[in-house]
């Protein structure tokens, strides 16, 4: 199945829903960045939660920034997801394992750590971004983000987030994000109600493995609550705005010495995409033509 995002109401507006799969590109950055089980867990968490948050905004080219910093053997991750269905990130220590929790499941909550802090950043194109920091609940990520869009949007949400690696990789890896909007947050039976379903709900892999679609689980959520199905499918892919030109540019920052000792000492360059893991060489002459790009710049 292809990765997408839908979009849903429920409850005459009160309840919005939105669902995502995130499989494909959880696994395409297991590969790029060589993930070991508990990071390919926490990255894919974070990418799906980035994708959920950012389906909110209006303006075109808007983008939301995740970072979760703790004091697990991860040590922290950057996700960076746009309002398109692009997301990218990368986990600091991408090779650590852990033994599975109590419940033999991926202990993503160990690996991160419960003593930290969670950054989230809105950017929606123009004037200053929107930053929120708040203390990490749990290391799990789908409770720490909840708990972020509770504290500091006063949002009532419920964020579902999962991803479930195989032998062979990822088999199934998204979430859901329900949130009960300011006109009906005031109905305490509906929060409850919610609340007490999205508790009861089995895991949100499991069910993708099972044969469930997004509309299926929606249906079993909110079925008998007015439930509207949007009809667009955003597709979803891990994408990185990386290039050759970028890192030349970013060489060139370096000045002329350090270019000129690069040349010397390595007979070139080279330099690693911290989101992709996409590596670009810049060879001798190459350096030697930012060199003298700088030389007519100060003349």
């Amino acid at each position: 199945m292809a990765d997408r995002l839908i979009r849903a109401t429920a409850a005459d507006g009160g309840i919005r829903a939105v669902g995502a799969i995130t499989t494909r590109l959880t696994e395409e950055a297991r590969e790029r960045h060589k993930l070991s089980n508990v990071a390919t867990a926490a990255l894919g968490r974070a990418m799906s939660s980035g994708l959920l948050l950012a389906s909110s905004m209006k303006r075109p080219g808007s983008r939301t920034n995740i970072r979760v910093k703790g004091n697990g053997a991860l040590g922290g991750l950057l996700v960076d997801a746009g309002l398109d269905g692009t997301v990218r990130g990368y986990v600091e220590n991408p090779h650590v394992e852990l033994l599975p929790n109590p419940q033999g499941k991926l202990d993503v909550g160990k690996a991160i750590g419960k003593e930290g802090y969670l950054y989230v950043v809105r950017d929606v194109g123009y004037g200053y971004p929107y930053s929120s920091t708040v203390e990490l609940v749990s290391g799990e990520i789908g409770e720490d983000i909840a708990y972020y869009l509770a504290s500091s949007e006063q949002t009532p949400s419920a964020l579902v987030v999962g991803v479930f690696v195989g032998e062979q990789g990822v088999e199934a890896a998204g979430g859901l994000l329900l949130q009960v909007m300011p006109k009906a947050a005031r109905d305490d039976a509906l929060v409850e109600t919610l609340e007490s379903r999205t508790s009861a709900l089995e895991s949100f892999t499991t069910l993708l493995r099972s044969g469930k679609t997004l509309s299926d689980i929606f249906e079993d959520l909110m079925g008998d609550m007015g439930l509207s199905i949007f009809p667009e499918r955003l597709m979803l892919r891990f994408n990185c705005d990386c290039s050759w030109e970028r890192m030349l540019g970013a060489l060139k920052i370096l000045g002329e010495e350090e270019l000129e000792d690069m040349i010397e000492t390595d007979n070139g360059a080279e330099a690693i995409c911290q989101f992709c893991s996409e590596v670009y060489q810049a060879n001798s002459e190459q350096l030697a033509e930012l060199i003298s790009e700088l030389r007519a710049e100060s003349n």
